[in-house]
């Protein structure tokens, strides 16, 4: 909500994926996943020019992806919210 009545608001979403598969495959993933968040939101009345989207594949890990846990913990999606000073 504060999204949509704060017009002046921007936010960062990025995609993250694991280790599992080649860039090929992670990058445009961990994108997709970012633009999934976008629609999700945009669909809510968050304006699409207030988003920007990345992905960043299996190159910022939070866990090791060397159990089906820390893989898990590393597909995932961050969500940045910025709102000017006033």
């Amino acid at each position: 909500q504060g999204l949509v009545r704060n017009p002046a608001a921007r936010v960062s979403i990025i995609g993250h994926t694991d280790s599992t598969g080649s860039d090929a495959i992670n990058n445009p993933l961990s994108v997709n996943r970012a633009a999934s968040v976008r629609d999700y939101l945009t669909a809510r009345g968050v304006p699409v020019a207030a988003i920007a989207i990345d992905g960043r594949g299996s190159r910022e890990p939070v866990a090791s992806n060397d159990t089906a846990d820390g893989r898990a913990r590393n597909r995932r999606v961050e969500i940045f919210m910025a709102e000017p000073a006033r």
